[in-house]
């Protein structure tokens, strides 16, 4: 497998970038192997381990003061985070998964949490020795996140929680859930505050655990009066909304670093098929359709990439919001992948939906990127949005 690292040359990147990627690709080489995930939940568990004692979950969160926060760097390098989730994915998409859920889980704690909430949190997410969870989805409110009825009713120094979160990654195994709830200072977005809640508190529940296409610890949520302190709130009460936005935002351009490391993996295969592949007294690769869509598959990734580090770089160096950009990477990136995997399975004819093949595992990966975290109609909506607006 070819990590084709000639990207890192491009001026996005600095010297620490292409020493992080030259220290990385050995590990996954020797670290991750061929994944076996049979036991979802228990697989999940080790790799957060196994990446929390190689340091890599050290950039999912901020250093802090005197490095009290356990992070690898002052602040979140998107640079950094997307050429791991990049890495990762291309090796095990569920790497990628425990790795950035890492990151999401603990956002919100990063840019809002009081400093006894991140001392007593982000250490322990950088060690891997605290699984991470974001809880914002529910059924009614997932692309449209201000229509959430899970409601926190303030009761003296504590917020009673009732409603339910689903789709949660890291549902079932989390230590502690980044969670969402309506509390009223104002209508519609403006109404919604967050809490961290740990698993256990008393009047939490795992509803249901929700099985999919690409196995991923998923579950429900139900808070019956579930009681949280005060002090668990991030930030400031009604700026929940906000606040979930800008964790999605530092986040966005790395979904589409992993769209991309899929999209890799899958041109990587679909050359060694069409460079070993005999048929008509020839290789497929001397086939001038085939020719045709790889050449299609290259310029896609390089066009993803181009535009997920232009957003990472614009975020990390112009230091300013890069919502439209994101949304831009992200889109792009993830339906590219698709079709990219889509032509490497092709390639592969029958043996390429044999279940464990890595084109078949990568065609079941790539699907939830198009909707997680803002499916690919929301993308659309928010570059409209900024074009009209003259951003």
């Amino acid at each position: 497998m070819n990590a084709h690292p000639d990207w890192l040359d491009w001026p996005f990147f600095a010297d620490t970038h292409r020493r992080l990627a030259a220290e990385l690709e050995p590990w996954c080489a020797s670290s991750l192997g061929e994944p076996d995930h049979g036991d979802t939940d228990a697989a999940c568990r080790a790799l957060v381990a196994r990446l929390g004692q190689a340091g890599w979950l050290r950039y999912c969160v901020p250093a802090g003061p005197d490095g009290a926060w356990g992070g690898a760097l002052p602040a979140v390098d998107s640079r950094a985070v997307c050429i791991l989730r990049e890495t990762l994915a291309r090796h095990d998409g569920l790497a990628d998964f425990a790795f950035a859920m890492q990151g999401l889980g603990s956002g919100a704690i990063a840019l809002a949490g009081s400093d006894a909430l991140r001392a007593r949190y982000l250490p322990r997410v950088a060690r891997g020795e605290a699984i991470a969870a974001f809880a914002l989805s529910e059924a009614e409110a997932g692309s449209d996140v201000a229509a959430m009825s899970c409601e926190a009713r303030l009761d003296g120094d504590h917020y009673v929680l009732n409603g339910s979160k689903t789709w949660i990654s890291n549902g079932g195994i989390a230590d502690f859930y980044c969670v969402f709830a309506r509390t009223g200072e104002a209508p519609g977005a403006r109404g919604i505050s967050a809490f961290v809640v740990d698993a256990g508190t008393p009047g939490f529940d795992v509803a249901e655990r929700i099985q999919v296409i690409a196995p991923h610890p998923l579950a429900t949520l139900r808070f019956d009066d579930c009681r949280v302190p005060v002090s668990q709130r991030l930030g400031e009460a009604g700026q929940g909304f906000k606040l979930a936005m800008m964790t999605l935002d530092i986040f966005r351009a790395s979904v589409a670093a992993a769209a991309l490391g899929f999209a890799r993996r899958a041109l990587a295969e679909a050359l060694a098929r069409a460079t070993s592949r005999q048929m008509f007294g020839q290789t497929l690769g001397d086939l001038q359709l085939t020719q045709a869509a790889l050449g299609d598959m290259a310029t896609a990734i390089d066009a993803s990439a181009l535009l997920t580090y232009r957003a990472a770089w614009q975020r990390d160096v112009q230091g300013r919001s890069t919502t439209r950009e994101a949304a831009m990477a992200k889109m792009m990136a993830t339906e590219s992948a698709q079709t990219v995997i889509d032509r490497a399975l092709q390639m592969f004819g029958g043996a390429g939906v044999v279940s464990g093949m890595p084109v078949e595992r990568l065609y079941r990966e790539i699907r939830a990127l198009r909707i997680y975290e803002g499916a690919t109609e929301v993308q659309k909506l928010i570059i409209a949005r900024a074009l009209l607006k003259g951003g």
